[in-house]
C-alpha cells in the first residue's frame, strides 16, 4: 500500500512562522488562553437552561403568514 504523503518531515512556511512567533512571544499564548476563558470556557447552569427551554414557544412554520 502506497502512502499518500511520504514526506512526514515537511512543515509549511506558515507553521514555521507561527511556531517561531510563539517561541519569541510566549505572552501571546497566555493571552489566547485568557481570551478563550473570557468567551467560551463557561460553567453552564443546567437548571436555568431547562427552564429557558421549557418556557420557549414554538415558532410557526412561516412567521409572516397572517392568522
Amino acid at each position: 500500500m502506497a502512502l499518500l504523503f511520504k514526506d512526514t518531515t515537511y512543515v509549511s512556511e506558515t507553521t514555521q512562522f507561527l511556531r517561531e512567533f510563539l517561541d519569541k512571544n510566549p505572552e501571546v499564548a497566555k493571552g489566547q488562553i485568557e481570551g478563550r476563558a473570557l468567551l467560551w470556557d463557561k460553567q453552564i447552569d443546567r437548571g436555568l437552561q431547562k427552564e429557558t427551554e421549557a418556557g420557549s414557544v414554538q415558532q410557526k412554520a412561516y412567521v409572516y403568514q397572517p392568522e
